[in-house]
């Protein structure tokens, strides 16, 4: 499904996913916990914004968009019950330099998040991973900002409570 006669800088395209497409496949991955999924997310919402590219002025404000993308999408997912079953946290790819420690509390931070409910997941990641205000997180994720901060609270506690993070 194509608009009609819509163009796109092939070019352009490809030279953001290349210079962003492992930024927003990390942000997909740190809200399912699983390559293949976040592979999928990305690849959705890429597929919902090709031919919104070449209405934005630069590659940072449609990264924005397609993180918005990213994270509408996956709460769609996370209201079908056909798509709330759980991932068992993969390894990530380590830095260049990060030493065992640093790496061992990485992987125990994820773990910790791959515990918690979907929406408590996506809020705690938005909030404190990405930096998102209250307001922000709730426009992206289609709630109310007391329910952001309701998931906010209810995550933490679950952190502080993991066993994970001892």
């Amino acid at each position: 499904m194509t608009p009609e006669g819509a163009t796109v800088d092939q070019r352009g395209l490809e030279r953001f996913i290349a210079d962003r497409g492992s930024r927003l496949w990390r942000a997909a991955w740190l809200l399912v916990g699983d390559r293949q999924h976040a592979e999928d997310l990305v690849q959705t919402a890429l597929s919902k914004c090709y031919f919104r590219y070449e209405s934005f002025n630069d590659d940072g404000e449609f990264e924005a968009y397609v993180r918005t993308v990213i994270y509408r999408t996956f709460v769609s997912w996370w209201r079908r019950k056909s798509w709330r079953g759980e991932f068992a946290v993969e390894s990530m790819p380590e830095p260049p330099g990060e030493d065992d420690q640093e790496s061992a509390l990485r992987l125990d931070v994820l773990r910790a998040l791959d515990d918690l409910p979907r929406m408590q997941r996506a809020v705690i990641v938005l909030q404190y991973l990405e930096d998102r205000s209250l307001k922000d997180i709730a426009q992206e994720l289609g709630i109310t900002v007391g329910a952001v901060k309701t998931h906010s609270s209810r995550g933490r506690s679950a952190l502080r409570r993991s066993g994970h993070l001892t």
